[in-house]
């Protein structure tokens, strides 16, 4: 295709302009098909996509914002840490925006608390995004701020008004009972549970899941023991458990508890899982060459993001419409080598 039109090495870009000129139509048509608007015969469209990809013409984003009162970006308030189970949803968000053609901004809040929350939303309100995620598992008290634009909430119930609200879960309760049901099928008479602080979303989550296992069981429910997610604190509850013999196997609420408390166990004479079997959560895949390789359950980060944007994107993108139904996130047992049945008598 030959463009009829000549630029010298110092023209400027290319504009709808010269899209419009090269396939022979109008302005007007340019912007429908890049703007992906129906009431566009398909010809025109092959014309002005050709066109387009000839001149290597790139649609001006900023120009379309202010045309639809849209920027295309979407903000998330995520918790300032470095945990596997925190980044990897975060990874999993960006993927699904950028999949979208939307651009991410993140800001982060170091203790979740509920007015370093309002100011990071004031700042991503201030760049002008058209959604909000918010993936903080903390928030103490009412967010003092209500915003103007949709918010969906990740693994946590909405803490402020909105536009609309969304919420999407990861599964906890579900996979929390699928790694005590794991044990208990194991024959083992109950399971102890390591949960993680109080303050969480998903400490909750976790322990309600463990409890409904129990319970559906018919099984002793233990005192439940917090630690703060990390291996020193899960090394304290190993050395804490191994004086007691009738412990034969433990949930751990996380990966890194579940390493520490292995370790604690180990040191103190109690064998793994000989002695007693131990299940973690969220399928770190470091995991899975320690000695024993850790049994676990996966969080379905991606399909938790996935399935969060596309309900995000939908209430930006068509506001007066109802919200289609969510998929439930799937349930992820990974058996490894650090459950077994119980020691014979």
């Amino acid at each position: 295709m030959t463009t009829g039109l000549e630029r010298g090495a110092g023209s400027s870009a290319p504009r709808s302009e010269d899209v419009a000129r090269l396939a022979g139509v109008s302005r007007k048509t340019v912007s429908r098909v890049l703007n992906n608007e129906p009431y566009v015969s398909e010809e025109s469209r092959r014309r002005v996509l050709a066109a387009a990809e000839e001149l290597g013409y790139r649609l001006n984003h900023a120009a379309r914002a202010l045309a639809s009162g849209r920027t295309r970006s979407i903000g998330v308030v995520a918790l300032a840490t470095a945990g596997y189970g925190t980044a990897s949803l975060l990874v999993g968000i960006e993927q699904a925006v950028r999949d979208a053609g939307y651009a991410l901004r993140v800001v982060n809040t170091p203790d979740g608390d509920p007015h370093s929350i309002a100011g990071a939303l004031e700042s991503l309100l201030e760049q002008g995004v058209d959604g909000i995620v918010v993936s903080v598992p903390i928030v103490e008290g009412d967010v003092p701020l209500g915003v103007d634009v949709p918010v969906l909430f990740v693994g946590a119930p909405p803490a402020f008004t909105a536009a609309r609200t969304l919420t999407v879960g990861v599964g906890a309760h579900q996979l929390a009972r699928a790694a005590t049901e794991h044990l208990l099928d194991l024959g083992h008479s109950t399971v102890h549970h390591l949960a993680g602080p109080r303050r969480w979303y998903a400490t909750k989550d976790r322990i309600e899941g463990w409890q409904a296992a129990l319970a559906a069981r018919g099984a002793h429910e233990p005192p439940v023991l917090n630690g703060d997610w990390s291996a020193a604190s899960g090394y304290a509850a190993g050395l804490g458990l191994a004086s007691d013999r009738s412990v034969t196997a433990v949930f751990a609420a996380g990966d890194e508890m579940a390493i520490g408390l292995i370790h604690g166990l180990r040191e103190s004479g109690r064998r793994v899982p000989e002695d007693v079997s131990v299940v973690g959560f969220d399928a770190n895949p470091v995991f899975a060459y320690v000695t024993p390789p850790l049994t676990t359950v996966r969080q379905p980060f991606e399909a938790a993001s996935s399935e969060g944007i596309r309900l995000l994107l939908h209430a930006i993108e068509k506001p007066d419409t109802e919200l289609p139904p969510a998929n439930d996130p799937p349930v992820e047992l990974i058996v490894r080598g650090s459950t077994a049945p119980p020691p014979s008598p």
